[in-house]
C-alpha cells in the first residue's frame, strides 16, 4: 500500500480513476496525544479546536501525569490522509474526539459513519482508556489500540500486558507508537485498515477472526 502525501497526493489523484473515502475516529483519554497524532498524519493543515486550560477546569480535568499540558480539544481535530493505488485511491478523514468526560456527549455524532477507530493509550493513565474501548465495543466498530510511548522515562508495557489490563480479546490489534513520528503514526492507520478489511472479509465468508 503506497502512501501519497501533500502535493504528491494531489498529483497521484490526477492519475487515479477512483477514490474511496472513509472516516476514522481517534479517541482516548485527556492529554494522550490525539491532536498530535492528527497533526503528524494529516496531509492538509489540520483543523483543531484547542482552547487554553483555565481555572474553570480546575478539579474537573485531571492533569495527573500531564502537568505541563496548557490546552485541550473542545470539539474535534480533523485531518486527511491519502493512500495511493493504481486503480483506487483510499482517502481517510481523521476525526479526533475530545477526551474529557464533559465532552463525551459528542462521541455519538462524531462517530457516525466511521469505518474504524484508533484508541490512543497512555500507560501512565491507562484507566482513561476504558470508556473509549467500551464505547467502540458497543458500537461494534473495528478498532486498534495504539500505545503512545512518547515518555521515554516511563515504564514501557508490552502489548500482552496492555491487552490484559484493558480486558481485550486476542483479535484486537495493539501497536506501540510515538505519535510525533510520521512513520510510527502511519503504522497505526495501516494496522487499522488491514484489521478492518480482515473483519469485513471474515463477515463475508463466515470465518472467525
Amino acid at each position: 500500500m503506497a502512501y501519497a502525501h501533500g502535493s504528491d497526493a494531489d498529483a497521484a489523484g490526477q492519475d487515479t480513476a477512483l477514490a474511496a473515502e472513509f472516516k476514522i475516529v481517534i479517541a482516548g483519554g485527556f492529554g494522550v496525544g490525539k491532536t498530535t497524532l492528527v497533526a503528524t498524519l494529516s496531509e492538509i493543515e489540520p483543523l483543531t479546536t484547542e482552547a487554553r486550560l483555565s481555572a474553570a477546569g480546575a478539579g474537573v480535568d485531571d492533569l495527573a501525569g500531564i502537568a505541563g499540558k496548557t490546552s485541550t480539544t473542545v470539539a474535534m481535530d480533523f485531518g486527511r490522509v491519502t493512500f495511493d493505488a493504481p486503480l483506487l485511491a483510499m482517502i481517510l478523514y481523521l476525526f479526533g474526539v475530545p477526551g474529557q468526560e464533559r465532552f463525551w456527549f459528542m462521541w455519538d455524532d462524531l462517530g457516525k459513519g466511521a469505518v474504524g477507530a484508533v484508541v490512543l493509550v497512555d500507560t501512565r493513565r491507562l484507566e482513561d482508556s476504558f470508556t473509549a474501548v467500551s464505547w467502540y465495543e458497543q458500537q461494534k466498530l473495528p478498532f486498534v489500540i495504539a500505545v503512545n510511548e512518547f515518555d521515554y522515562t516511563a515504564y514501557h508495557y508490552d502489548p500482552d500486558e496492555v491487552r490484559q489490563a484493558l480486558g481485550l480479546g486476542d483479535h484486537v490489534p495493539i501497536v506501540t507508537c510515538d505519535v510525533r513520528q510520521h512513520a510510527s503514526a502511519m503504522n497505526i492507520l495501516i494496522t487499522l485498515v488491514e484489521h478492518s478489511l480482515e473483519l469485513r472479509q471474515a463477515a463475508t465468508t463466515g470465518a472467525s477472526v
